[in-house]
């Protein structure tokens, strides 16, 4: 019994850490192009191949 009472607010510690953290990368933009990765990875353009 004397376990929880260390689990339980472990546990929402973290789970507020995880939420502050989706949140600020949310407000940053990170998810805001989803279509952009998914056509740049198709394009010739962006290869790491060098020209010949």
């Amino acid at each position: 019994m004397s376990g929880l009472l260390f689990l339980i607010p472990v546990a929402l510690f973290l789970g507020m850490i995880g939420l502050i953290g989706f949140l600020w990368t949310l407000r940053s933009g990170q998810y805001d192009d989803i279509d952009g990765a998914s056509q740049r990875i198709l394009d010739d353009r962006f290869d790491d191949k060098p020209e010949s």
